[in-house]
């Protein structure tokens, strides 16, 4: 076999892993960013004194964010258990440090402290769990395209061939579902203009994904480089999906009330599953090998897939709506996660029945089954930061500490902060790594194609030992966020539209 062909058969014909270690997996994230968060507490509380230089802040986000996520998916993937329940138990003991701290610097008992806890207002000019579920889900997919080619990621993390729920898999819709919360109609932005100006707006919108999916296919063709042809088909890739995606939803959403858009989902899920059912439609994705028929025959995957990421999409728009509510009370907030995680826990049921009575989950398909594991495994990804975000609250409250970047700060009482405070508050969001990918996420995965793209051409992905692996992902991630760190620093917005 060529190394072309070598590296195509390494991510074929997989079956993925279990529902219950892509759950376990999604509470890694937040256990991270609780780390980070108590430790920076409990530095404040001894020394008084943050942010460090840009460089600390650089390298420490590195290692309490990015590190974990790649040996967690690499040499510690089948210590998976036991390194979350260390991070866990480590994440406890750091809480209770800040809390006997308060405890006896103060002679308040401990039911008041819980009980004035969920009576705190919080900023309601942000959610910083919505931004960290976007965030991470963008980081976790740069990992993962690139660690993908390397023997030390485990085959059943890489996207099932055609039924599965492989970690990789998740990450795709997921994706999507991360657009879609924070899209100009789950935030409820006024249109002021007629509804096909609007329309017409977000079709030019567009036009950086249709040119990246462009570049992206030219690039292939002409490099050779290699493709799982069954993923999207022979011209489709994943930047094409996006655009066509965000067009068709924002005419559906025009023509229906976006409150209703949890309706539109189901409706377009459950025709678009009795018509595989009921059609040659299935057979014709799954089983027809011909590629030679047209565009139709040679991109099947991808063309039909984007129904049902459609759905995913729509469903997203539901969550945004119900998350970008105006709240202001911890106890509102604790309300709201504790219902995402019960709709999650809901739909979890739901793709029971669907596996159970109609089929697995599909990506290939975009099936049913998969617009449902989708939507459940990301409310409950969200509920987890929603979880770490509180606990950083209550720890940030009894500390007197609104220091820590990418989290919600108590504002206890009615009097502004002094402007030396909002000085440094700003400067500790300049040296964020989780601010610098949200304030460029789009460059950020077209950075993490380019340098994939690159370091196969390189490496020999294949061959390579699990700790020259390791050191390459680590070097390659590095290079992705240390490019847009600077940027960050330098309050430069790749935008292009």
């Amino acid at each position: 076999m060529s190394q072309k062909e070598l590296k195509e058969a390494f991510v074929s014909n997989l079956n993925g892993t279990s529902l219950g270690e892509v759950s376990l997996g999604s509470v890694l994230a937040p256990l991270c960013l609780m780390s980070r968060g108590l430790v920076l507490v409990l530095y404040y509380l001894g020394k008084g004194v943050l942010p460090f230089t840009w460089k600390v802040h650089l390298l420490m986000d590195f290692t309490f964010l990015i590190l974990p996520l790649v040996l967690s998916c690499t040499i510690l993937s089948d210590f998976l258990q036991v390194v979350i329940l260390s991070l866990a138990a480590i994440n406890t003991s750091l809480l209770f440090s800040v809390y006997y701290r308060k405890k006896h610097s103060s002679s308040v008992h401990s039911r008041d402290v819980f009980k004035n806890f969920l009576q705190i207002n919080l900023e309601t000019n942000r959610i910083p769990f919505v931004s960290l579920f976007r965030v991470l889900v963008n980081v976790k997919t740069a990992i993962s395209i690139l660690a993908v080619d390397f023997s030390v990621f485990p085959r059943r993390y890489a996207k099932a061939e055609t039924y599965g729920t492989g970690v990789m898999d998740f990450g795709v819709g997921a994706y999507i579902f991360a657009n879609a919360l924070v899209c100009p109609e789950a935030r409820r932005k006024e249109v002021y203009v007629s509804k096909i100006s609007y329309v017409a707006k977000q079709l030019l919108s567009v036009w950086p994904l249709a040119l990246l999916g462009m570049a992206r296919l030219i690039s292939l063709k002409v490099t050779g480089y290699h493709e799982h042809v069954t993923e999207y088909g022979v011209h489709w890739n994943f930047f094409f999906t996006l655009a066509v995606v965000r067009v068709v939803a924002t005419v559906i959403l025009a023509l229906f009330p976006v409150n209703r858009s949890w309706f539109c989902a189901l409706i377009i899920g459950g025709l678009y599953q009795t018509t595989l059912e009921m059609t040659e439609l299935k057979s014709f994705i799954i089983h027809n090998s011909d590629r030679m028929g047209g565009f139709l025959s040679a991109n099947k995957e991808g063309v039909f897939s984007v129904i049902g990421y459609i759905a995913i999409y729509l469903a997203g728009v539901q969550v945004g709506l119900y998350v970008m509510q105006a709240r202001t009370l911890v106890k509102d907030w604790i309300k709201a996660v504790c219902n995402l995680l019960l709709g999650s826990f809901g739909l979890f049921a739901f793709l029971y029945v669907c596996q159970t009575f109609i089929e697995p989950v599909s990506r290939r398909m975009a099936n049913l089954s998969f617009c449902v594991w989708t939507v459940a495994q990301s409310l409950f990804f969200l509920s987890c930061f929603g979880i770490a975000d509180i606990v950083l609250v209550f720890s940030k409250s009894l500390a007197n500490c609104t220091l820590i970047s990418s989290s919600w700060n108590p504002i206890k009482n009615a009097k502004s902060e002094t402007l030396s405070a909002e000085k440094i508050r700003d400067k500790m969001e300049g040296f964020c790594l989780i601010q610098a990918v949200n304030r460029n996420q789009l460059l950020f995965f077209l950075l993490a194609n380019i340098f994939t793209g690159f370091t196969n051409a390189v490496v020999d992905t294949v061959s390579c030992n699990n700790f020259h692996s390791v050191c390459v992902l680590l070097c390659y991630m590095f290079m992705n966020c240390f490019i847009i760190f600077i940027l960050h620093l330098k309050k430069i917005t790749a935008k292009f539209w």
